[in-house]
């Protein structure tokens, strides 16, 4: 007998055992099978379903600082709203049809309703206008549930960084670190006192943790003068305005603090973009984006119908579909499978300089 050659059957007999045979024959027609969608999952396990939207009605409404609007959002039916942590956001659909994100802003326990708050600005996208201008109590809203984007990671000795409306996604950090008991502070910067949202509510707090600084007063603070009040090797929240943000990235090194984490409220400066191409549809204009804006600001010139959102590509609500070209993928949302199939968010997704993309808009 050839040793290479394997014996007809495990053991050696010179015919097939027909219990082996049938055996194969199921294993090979199973697992042929496991491509079939009826057997992708457990027929034990129910059929994942998507998550529907909350049902929201704004319940209070209050200014909060100039051209800052408060809204307590409910369940219709008074139940308990999911819960949340700090730094979570919600994502509100108004009525127009428009998507936004707005950070929660009230204490995590209270699960009878979402706080958010707004500042209005009238050369924006349009959203803050009409939450202004349309939403009073009464009116029905849906929202996705609330994510995080910014989580609290809760270390020991903390310092919180605030401009203006970017104070609100750090008040439920407040709320954390003081039931956990951390050693922290919180620094809130506007132009003038009646910009500063929730000023008095966190000085009520505590007034010796809580410090207000305004441009009109002190001057535009430096990044260093920022991480000044930072405890030694205090971890660092940070959401506000671009030049703020990038003020005390490059104070951190030396200061007292040890790490950074940080929200924008806006889209991020293209600091590392090349000029190229978009061309709306196979035989449509063609629209130059250059080095240092985004695709998406480019767009919405030629389509400002085109909606959109975060500005940081993590909602997805901005998504549009490449026909030809190769993109630059930059999202934190979009899988492997949905960038093969074409799918690119335009907010922070480029291409490389010289380069067309063909767009399905």
């Amino acid at each position: 007998m050839d040793l290479d050659t394997p014996p007809p059957d495990l053991y050696g007999r010179p015919r097939a055992d027909r219990f082996m045979q049938r055996l194969t024959a199921f294993g090979d027609g199973y697992s042929s099978a496991l491509g079939s969608p009826l057997l992708r999952r457990s027929p034990r396990r129910p059929q994942s379903r998507p998550t529907p939207p909350l049902q929201l009605v704004v319940a209070a409404r209050r200014e909060v600082a100039a051209d800052v609007v408060e809204l307590r959002l409910a369940d219709p039916s008074g139940g308990p709203l999911p819960a949340w942590q700090p730094g979570a956001h919600l994502r509100l659909a108004l009525p127009s049809g428009r998507e936004r994100h707005y950070s929660l802003c009230g204490d995590p326990s209270d699960r009878a309703g979402y706080r958010i708050a707004v500042r209005r600005l009238p050369e924006g996208g349009g959203g803050s206008v009409e939450i202004h201008d349309t939403l009073h109590p009464g009116t029905r809203l849906t929202a996705r549930r609330p994510r995080n984007g910014f989580a609290f990671c809760a270390e020991p000795a903390v310092l919180l960084l605030a401009g203006g409306i970017g104070v609100t996604p750090l008040i439920p950090m407040v709320h954390e670190a003081r039931s956990h008991g951390l050693d922290w502070q919180l620094v809130l910067v506007g132009r003038s006192a009646d910009t500063l949202p929730y000023a008095a509510e966190l000085r009520a707090l505590d007034r010796l943790r809580v410090h207000l600084r305004t441009d009109d007063e002190h001057g535009v603070p430096t990044g260093a003068e920022l991480l000044a009040r930072a405890p030694h090797g205090a971890a660092v929240y940070c959401c506000g305005p671009a030049p703020m943000l990038a003020a005390v990235q490059q104070a951190l090194d030396a200061s007292p603090a040890a790490s950074l984490h940080f929200e924008r409220f806006g889209a991020a400066p293209v600091t590392d973009g090349a000029p190229f191409t978009l061309r709306l549809g196979a035989d449509g204009p063609a629209l130059d984006v250059p080095a240092d804006r985004s695709a998406l600001d480019v767009l919405r010139e030629a389509r400002p119908d085109l909606p959109y959102s975060c500005h940081q590509g993590f909602c997805g609500t901005c998504e549009v579909r490449v026909l030809a070209g190769r993109p630059e993928h930059r999202d934190r949302r979009l899988s492997t499978e949905q960038r093969a199939a074409g799918a690119l968010l335009p907010c922070v997704s480029r291409a490389a300089e010289g380069e067309t993309l063909v767009l399905d808009v």
